[in-house]
């Protein structure tokens, strides 16, 4: 069987991400002549769940957010190499390229590891919003790499909830009835990405060993009066929460793209429950990248 890529790229028709996918599947090419290799390529815009099927490796040409809107429809045993195809490097409005492993002047290098089994696995937890409805259905959000959102689809609005959780490490178990703006989730790695503009935990820093299982929680515009230290303003934990809706419409967004709509009486689950992202890096691990954030 041949080694199976699938290669989505953004195709914005800007010169820069062109000449980046004529870059990679130059060396693509090359190496389907030589080995044992088949490469299907396809635009973020048009590519589904079922695609990734049967892939050995899938290879995302973009920045994050590209990374971010495509990883929702990947398993956990596919791993995903990340190509940077507008470094900051080149130009200062490029992507910083957080999650993204290599890009083209480092691909033809790290396409081989990768194939070859060499390149560094981080797996990384997802959260995942659990939904059952006042009628008994139940609905799974999409996986979220960096964060969750949970609010009112009206925003001007207030998000209405009942939030409960269970006791952890740091906070007694809580119980009570909120109105903010929402509540915002995040994994540790995606708390850089929004939740640090929402919560003020500068200088906070995390224990290696609880970066895979505990996750960010903040209730946004949360009146200053009911900002308790108690894990229902925010928290670092490793437990369900769990959301009672009051609202008349609301909806989980995962990483700032899907939405999973509920109506009131509707139960929200938000747990790291979420399948894992097998994503590769070359030169570095991803802790390596955030390592001011970890506690050694």
């Amino acid at each position: 069987m041949p080694f199976n890529i699938l290669v989505v790229y953004k195709k914005n028709f800007e010169d820069i991400h062109d000449k980046a996918l004529e870059d990679i599947r130059a060396v693509l090419d090359n190496l389907v002549s030589k080995r044992d290799i088949r490469v299907d390529y396809t635009v973020r815009e048009t590519v589904r769940r079922s695609d990734f099927i049967g892939r050995n490796l899938a290879i995302i040409l973009g920045g994050d957010g590209t990374l971010t809107s495509i990883v929702h429809s990947i398993d956990s045993e596919t791993p995903v190499m990340g190509v940077n195809s507008h470094p900051r490097e080149i130009s200062s409005d490029g992507s910083y390229g957080f999650y993204m492993g290599s890009e083209p002047k480092f691909f033809a290098d790290d396409i081989l590891k990768a194939i070859e089994g060499k390149g560094i696995i981080n797996s990384l937890p997802r959260l995942q919003a659990k939904i059952e409805t006042p009628s008994g259905k139940i609905l799974v959000s999409d996986p979220a790499l960096n964060d969750l959102l949970v609010a009112n689809t009206h925003q001007y609005q207030p998000s209405k909830y009942r939030i409960e959780r269970f006791a952890d490490a740091t906070n007694d178990s809580i119980d009570t009835v909120q109105r903010s703006s929402g509540c915002l989730f995040s994994t540790f790695l995606g708390q850089g990405a929004w939740f640090r503009h929402v919560a003020n935990i500068e200088g906070a820093r995390f224990p290696i060993d609880e970066v895979g299982e505990r996750y960010l929680f903040v209730s946004r515009d949360l009146p200053r009066s009911e900002r308790l230290e108690d894990g229902s303003y925010w928290s670092w934990t490793d437990k369900k929460t769990v959301l009672t809706s009051d609202m008349h419409r609301g909806y989980v967004v995962s990483d700032g793209w899907e939405e999973t709509h509920f109506a009131r009486g509707s139960i929200i689950t938000v747990s790291m429950d979420g399948p894992k992202l097998k994503l590769l890096t070359f030169r570095s691990t991803m802790h390596d990248r955030v390592a001011h954030w970890i506690e050694s």
